[in-house]
């Protein structure tokens, strides 16, 4: 009997659904799934800007750690549940929503975006690597070696992601046990070196930047909403989407917390932490080379998990985006990708830290348009049609007018321009950006409900099998399925 697609070496399933006799999942896989995906000392130089530039007490820090995984990942988990209905990645669930030609404009939108989250994570892994060589050998980094260590962690990235979902759920789970193990031990030495006096007497800083603390360490988690069905397609269809949540939420506040709660104890002792040309040299500098090298490199594998992980979904994106080959050679443009743009962050970006933020909040924006119909879709349906996901003819279930479902298209567009009106970066202010909602840095927030909003309100054009009298249902999903 040949061996199911899930349980190769190599995953060959591409955008099409999993059947039922493959969903071997379980719910609890998730959770490390999610730790994986925020194993990250960028973590650190977030709760270090927490305290910088927010001016936020170690107590607020706290409220924004424990505050920002619930709202991100809580997306995360509810869009997750998609997957478990329909097993197909979240691009090609999509296509129900926006129509087959539609599905192309927010795709290519999410598929841009997500060079930007591997260019980043891709730098973050190449400093981890120059600063362990710098630890052990004295190196210092230059322009070619900068160059190798992009080429060795891309690559390797390329390797994991190319192999698939069984790759993915090993490393991660083994990565969870490793960095979980060496984050206890730094937390034990900041608790016996730190000046506490000095991390407690830091007065409170405004509600308003707290909000916006919370904005920003819930970016990341928002990048991944549409790539949650992505790693749920293989769940049983009666898989507890309760548990679902949970898991998501579980799997990455274990780490969002104790790593922002740590980066904020070490800029009351660092404050250049968070403004750090290089953000990953500083933990040579703060904790012992004993220490300092093991967490470095552990944390280098979690980066290229997360890497991993971008790249996996990125490749049925670009599926969905008409690019025909196997899935597992579609990450090899992101890859590529990635190499070039990493490059240039590396050698001709003059500030980090600057970059990411701005970064971060506008892919917040960019997926939020997305966030609101999606999940007013889901609310509306408890199955998808799976041979019209991949028909892209007009003959599809899924073709709508002309190939677009013109009121998810319209919510959508309407909701990018003004969740952008609310947004302010480094280089770009939108015309609201000084209102309460643009203050506080909540311009995803007006994007998700402008979309979900304005798609609940208008008329839904049904698929061509409901208008012909036939399968698919379009009542109300609820939590529990």
């Amino acid at each position: 009997m040949p061996a199911e697609p899930a349980e190769s070496a190599v995953e060959t399933r591409g955008l099409e659904p999993v059947p039922d006799s493959e969903r071997a999942g379980r719910v609890r896989e998730l959770v490390p799934t999610w730790v994986a995906a925020n194993i990250s000392v960028l973590l650190l130089t977030m709760g270090a800007g927490l305290v910088i530039f927010n001016k936020l007490n170690i107590w607020q820090v706290l409220v924004v750690a424990l505050a920002a995984p619930v709202v991100s990942y809580g997306m995360v988990g509810l869009i997750s549940i998609a997957g478990k209905r329909g097993g197909a990645p979240g691009m090609a669930l999509s296509r129900a929503v926006f129509g087959q030609r539609g599905n192309l404009f927010p795709g290519a939108l999410i598929w841009v975006a997500r060079w930007g989250w591997e260019t980043i994570n891709a730098v973050s892994g190449a400093y981890a690597v120059l600063t362990v060589l710098d630890l052990l050998f004295g190196v210092r980094a230059n322009t070619p070696l900068i160059v190798v260590t992009l080429l060795f962690f891309v690559s390797c990235t390329f390797v994991v992601s190319g192999l698939g979902i069984n790759a993915l759920r090993v490393c991660s789970k083994w990565s969870t046990y490793l960095f979980g193990a060496f984050s206890v031990l730094v937390l034990g030495y900041l608790v016996l070196t730190t000046e506490w006096a000095a991390v407690f007497d830091k007065p409170a800083g405004s509600t308003a930047m707290m909000i916006a603390g919370i904005g920003t360490i819930a970016a990341g988690g928002i990048s991944w909403v549409p790539s949650g069905p992505d790693f749920t397609r293989y769940l049983p269809r009666t898989a507890s989407a309760k548990g679902m949540v949970g898991a998501t939420i579980g799997g990455a506040g274990i780490v969002v917390l104790p790593m922002v709660l740590m980066g904020a104890v070490m800029a009351v002792g660092t404050p250049d932490l968070a403004s750090a040309a290089d953000p990953v040299s500083f933990i040579g500098e703060l904790l012992p080379v004993w220490l300092a090298v093991p967490y470095l490199l552990i944390a280098l594998v979690g980066m290229l998990l997360i890497n991993s992980m971008s790249m996996y979904s990125a490749g049925f994106t670009a599926q969905t985006l008409g690019i025909k080959v196997p899935r597992a050679w579609a990450v090899s443009v992101n890859a590529v990708i990635s190499l070039v743009f990493g490059f240039l962050l590396m050698v001709v970006a003059k500030s980090f830290f600057g970059s990411f933020i701005s970064f971060l909040t506008l892919l917040a924006v960019a997926f939020s348009a997305w966030i609101g119909v999606f999940g007013v879709d889901m609310l509306r349906r408890k199955t998808y049609d799976g041979p019209a996901l991949l028909d892209t003819t007009p003959g599809s279930a899924y073709w709508y007018r002309g190939g677009f479902a013109w009121q998810a298209m319209t919510a959508w567009g309407v909701a990018l321009v003004v969740g952008l009106l609310f947004t302010k970066v480094d280089w770009f202010a939108g015309p609201f950006c000084d209102t309460w909602a643009g203050r506080n840095g909540l311009g995803w927030v007006v994007g998700i409900l402008t979309s979900g909003a304005l798609y609940a309100v208008l008329p839904r054009t049904a698929p061509l099998e409901d208008a012909a009298g036939a399968k698919e249902p379009a009542l109300a999903g609820t939590l529990s399925n």
